[in-house]
């Protein structure tokens, strides 16, 4: 199935899934025990809002991308509006569980978790790198969950929105703790993906058409090894202090040093011969990493 359908706002979740809509219209959760599975098989969805679920959501597979994953026990998933997802073949005879927590973009607009929500960079990790929870962690952010529910069942009143939203942002950083803990757990498959990492940077700066090829991104490496973007950027933070950006342009600098100080080429050619469309920015990027200008630093040398 090739359509993909576009959930616009919670309240078509709802009636897609035949549950009784939530009282408020841009927050709700799902109790998946609960929920008719066979609603939705073979579906391919893209909701306008946020999705946090504790799986197994269906004891089939979900698809992302063309990678397909079974659910465990114990895994969260999170999912940014306009992500594509796509439920496929669920196999009815086992048993469901789980919860959803859903919340439209302007539930949260204008409020301090608005902002912040740039910082919760497991928004675009991809599915394969959602977060395993122990046992005690699961509680804790169902219990989260729980929370919210009773207060959406409650009446709506003004304090709703404040409760609701503090309620999420608690959630989120808890999120942030155990993802940090995973980090910390898988310490010896990140030094082999940093590793790889760092061959991947050598090999493509010491490639000669580096100045047709440009700058690389972090898209660039984080393809090649499987992973999101922000999941690698946050993986190399967490186990070197520095993201991958960060990581590029510390190679480009010690790369741009050899070439300033083993040549007589000017800078605009060291610039160029590093990918840069135009000097001026990596006489920036330079400044801002040594403290000096190009031109400062070999006269120095």
């Amino acid at each position: 199935m090739d359509e993909i359908i576009r959930i616009e706002n919670i309240s078509m979740l709802y009636d897609m899934l035949g549950e009784e809509k939530s009282k408020h219209p841009l927050v709700g959760t799902l109790d998946f025990s609960k929920t008719n599975h066979s609603s939705y098989s073979d579906v391919k969805l893209s909701m306008d809002f946020y999705v946090i679920f504790l799986k197994n959501l269906c004891p089939g597979a979900l698809r992302y991308g063309r990678n397909y994953y079974d659910f465990q026990e114990g895994t969260l998933t999170f999912m940014a509006p306009n992500q594509i997802i796509t439920l496929e073949n669920p196999d009815h005879t086992k048993d469901i569980f789980g919860w959803a927590l859903l919340f439209h973009p302007d539930f949260i607009r204008g409020t301090s978790l608005n902002e912040k929500m740039k910082g919760y960079n497991f928004f675009s990790y991809a599915l394969f790198e959602a977060l395993h929870l122990s046992e005690a962690e699961t509680n804790k952010l169902t219990g989260i969950v729980q929370d919210i529910k009773l207060e959406l069942d409650h009446n709506i009143d003004r304090h709703s929105k404040t409760v609701i939203v503090s309620s999420i942002e608690l959630l989120l950083n808890y999120c942030n703790r155990y993802y940090d803990r995973q980090f910390i757990t898988r310490t010896e498959t990140n030094k082999d993906v940093i590793g790889k990492f760092d061959d991947l940077l050598h090999k493509y700066f010491n490639a000669d058409d580096l100045s047709e090829k440009g700058i690389p991104s972090i898209r660039c490496f984080a393809e090649q090894l499987h992973f999101s973007p922000n999941y690698l950027s946050d993986l190399l933070k967490k186990e070197t202090g520095k993201n991958g950006t960060e990581h590029i342009q510390y190679h480009i600098i010690k790369v741009a040093k050899d070439k300033l100080l083993g040549s007589t080429v000017s800078v605009s050619e060291v610039a160029y011969s590093l990918g840069f469309e135009y000097s001026q920015y990596f006489s920036k990027m330079f400044k801002k990493r040594t403290g000096m200008t190009p031109a400062q630093y070999r006269k120095m040398n």
